[in-house]
């Protein structure tokens, strides 16, 4: 394994997790789960292989180390391929564990009963409530053959409160506030003082959408909320700028250096700090032993680069970026977003939406898609409209659809205030943890009608 066009990467992994939902005050939920194991992947005459196993020891990484090597070694079978010399350096560091001693079982669950008591004395017209919180925390060893010798984290903690009601006639409605973060349950504050005022806002959207209208369907101006925008970063423009993407056909391929937005727009993928701030997902070096640095996709309009691993990054003559990652202990590493965000710009939310005379405020979605061209549909399920440059009525549930490659060409406006939120996952293959931010953004869409 001497030859600069092999790699061979070792990965000790342990990952836990726990979920506990309250329905109306009762506990209905608490799963917990411990996954643990130790992986080994090589790269010899062009191909990959790939082994794992569900324990540890020293007798188990070395079986599975030659297994992968076996493995790689048979898929020669295919036909001869011509070996990358895979590039890029080899990180050596440990991050260091975010937060302090975890809440006991039983402090958590009073606290999701707390917060379900106060929105039922607070709101007495609520129909039903329901608490759910998260804790995940990823401890990863990794040895190369290249040098490397690193421990990186992914820990984080979200908690859902869900508001139920009726509409006028008489249908369910519901809304749902988030709060996220580093560390463990103990290290975000979900306190009632802490979540009062949100969820007062929450309440007062909740009683407005009891009266909502359809939209009109079609094109219409549109303000996109800072979670809609970070949606539409990741979703619509994130993953067609992953390298294996873009050498797969993404219609990205052809525009690196084209201008493929507003001069509004620049979009960013962050390794592991926004500023002097470290992000919700702080990656300092991927599963393949690479710094992670940070990826500019998109520079005042301009489609400027990609996400890469080492074989990406061969195959294109670039440099490998750090986007490699794997969720689970016998999961491969692929390219995966870390921290993906809109740059903000100059104008508040207001001077947003006094912007424009006829059109719509989406706030918050309930679900999205979007493929390599960029089109995308996202389900809307809290949206306002604007007459003359004012909020007006609640919206019904619509979606909102397009290319991202138009609809950020179409942004006029640009929010000044960034917000953050890392309380799902990205789909590909396999889960992984990823943040996303940015400002509200103003633009146009398609939106569907009744």
């Amino acid at each position: 394994m001497s030859l600069p066009a092999t790699h061979l990467e070792i990965r000790h992994h342990e990952l836990r997790k726990s979920r506990l939902t309250m329905v109306d005050g009762n506990l209905t939920g608490n799963a917990r789960s411990v996954n643990a194991g130790v992986s080994a992947r090589a790269y010899v005459d062009g191909y990959w292989g790939f082994a794992s196993a569900p324990a540890d020891g020293a007798e188990v990484s070395a079986r599975v180390q030659r297994e992968a090597l076996s493995n790689a070694r048979a898929m020669a079978g295919f036909g001869s391929r011509a070996a990358l010399v895979l590039p890029g350096a080899h990180h050596v560091g440990e991050q260091r564990r975010a937060g302090g001693a975890p809440l006991a079982a039983a402090q958590v669950t009073a606290r999701m009963a707390e917060l379900h008591a106060w929105c039922m004395a607070r709101y007495p017209s609520l129909k039903s409530t329901r608490v759910m919180v998260t804790d995940e925390d990823h401890v990863k060893q990794l040895h190369t053959e290249g040098g490397a010798r690193a421990l990186a984290r992914i820990q984080r903690a979200a908690v859902y409160v869900v508001m139920v009601g009726e509409d006028v006639n008489g249908e369910p409605i519901e809304l749902m506030e988030v709060e996220s973060g580093i560390g463990s349950l103990a290290d975000i504050d979900w306190s009632v003082e802490a979540l009062a005022a949100r969820l007062d806002v929450l309440h007062g959207h909740l009683q407005a959408k009891r009266h909502a209208v359809a939209a009109r369907g079609g094109e219409q101006t549109v303000v996109l909320s800072a979670d809609l925008a970070g949606m539409l970063a990741h979703e619509a423009m994130g993953h067609p700028c992953e390298a294996d993407s873009v050498l797969a056909g993404a219609v990205t391929a052809d525009l690196r250096g084209k201008r493929v937005a507003s001069d509004l727009i620049s979009m960013v993928d962050l390794a592991h700090h926004y500023g002097d701030e470290e992000v919700m997902c702080p990656v300092y070096v991927d599963d393949e032993g690479t710094p992670a640095v940070d990826v500019t996709m998109i520079d005042r309009g301009v489609l400027t680069g990609f996400m890469h691993s080492r074989e990406t990054a061969a195959r294109l003559g670039l440099a490998p970026t750090g986007s490699a990652r794997a969720y689970g202990p016998d999961d491969e590493p692929l390219i995966r977003m870390r921290n993906t965000a809109i740059l903000p710009g100059v104008q508040t939310l207001e001077q947003l939406i006094e912007g424009v005379e006829d059109g719509y405020l989406l706030l918050d979605t309930s679900n999205g898609q979007a493929d390599s061209t960029t089109e995308f549909m996202f389900g809307i399920n809290l949206g306002y409209e604007i007459r003359g440059g004012k909020l007006g009525r609640a919206i019904r549930d619509t979606t909102i659809s397009g290319s991202a490659l138009k609809v950020l060409g179409a942004v006029d406006g640009v929010g000044s205030e960034m917000k953050w939120s890392c309380n799902g996952y990205c789909g590909k293959k396999q889960p992984m943890v990823v943040s996303v931010g940015g400002p509200a953004l103003r633009t146009r869409a398609h939106l569907g009608g009744e």
